[in-house]
């Protein structure tokens, strides 16, 4: 991240008028050219200004204490914020964001749709950001790759999943130990479709073993039941909050947004609070999320 900044900058002008050329010469009237190259200046700088808060964190506290962990919680509110704010201004979007009060108070398990390569930075800046909450994250393990997650992600209580389907027990019981020592002041999030949704995945799901489930939805996939459950039952008991949001559908790559799909978008994000049942819990976390899908219909 370091060298990739110091090689884009003093190029950037140069950077930015090739692609307005690119962008003039595909008639796109979104400029998304220029705007993914502004994006590329603004992740830079985000990335580089969280690894240096990092560095400083690392140098100033002890590993494991609470001090260090205090202080990479704000440090990745911080960063989430920063990285939508910048994907907000750069393709003028618009949240509208309905009941976030109920995510004001831990302990919770929060449940988030997941359609686009957006969303996950959602739950960090209108939770975390909005109500201080210390959120603590299950991830695709691929995430390891960035270095501020890396860094960070293992200072804090987060796991990254492996999807490969190996040592099943051994993430189960990882993710189950994300609720301990959970308090008023944190919560446990988790995209319980385990994947981006699409028409193609949807379809193919309903070839198989979870077909029943995935016919009575058309705009999610339905909810992987081994993490899911692994959270419900773990102790203590807490409340679910389901996380909807419709405006960043069909975004799954690099090219939907250079496409110019992102541009100027609308973005209405929900909130809902459950408490969970003792008995019968994927059955109820099944009519939740269907209740999620329905609220998704009223967009079409």
């Amino acid at each position: 991240m370091v060298v990739a900044l110091s090689l884009v900058a003093p190029i950037f002008p140069a950077l930015l008028l090739l692609a307005l050329l690119i962008d003039v010469a595909r008639f796109a009237r979104t400029l998304s050219t220029v705007r993914l190259t502004l994006f590329l200046l603004a992740f830079l700088i985000v990335e580089n200004v969280g690894l240096a808060l990092l560095f400083f964190t690392f140098v100033t506290t002890r590993a494991g204490t609470r001090a260090r962990m205090a202080r990479t919680f704000a440090i990745q509110r911080l960063y989430t914020a920063a990285h939508l704010n910048c994907v907000r201004a750069i393709f003028s979007l618009r949240f509208v964001i309905q009941d976030s009060e109920l995510a004001r108070a831990g302990p919770f398990v929060a449940l988030v749709r997941h359609a686009s390569l957006v969303d996950v930075l959602v739950p960090g800046a209108f939770i975390a950001n909005v109500h201080k909450i210390e959120l603590r994250y299950v991830l695709k393990k691929e995430l390891l790759a960035e270095p501020c997650l890396d860094l960070a992600g293992h200072w804090i209580p987060n796991h990254f999943v492996s999807r490969s389907g190996e040592d099943t027990q051994r993430e189960l019981d990882a993710i189950r130990a994300l609720k301990t020592g959970i308090g008023a002041n944190s919560g446990v999030l988790v995209f319980p479709e385990g994947t981006r949704f699409s028409a193609r995945k949807r379809e193919k799901l309903l070839t198989g073993p979870d077909a029943e489930r995935a016919k009575t939805l058309k705009h999610l996939l339905p909810v992987r039941p081994g993490g899911t459950l692994a959270l419900l039952d773990a102790e203590p008991e807490c409340d679910l909050i389901f996380i909807g949001h419709h405006g960043l559908e069909g975004l799954s790559g690099l090219k939907d947004i250079w496409r110019g799909k992102l541009v100027g978008r609308t973005i209405t994000v929900k909130f809902w609070r459950e408490a969970p049942p003792h008995e019968n819990k994927l059955a109820f976390v099944d009519a939740c999320w269907k209740r999620l899908d329905d609220w998704l219909e009223t967009f079409e």
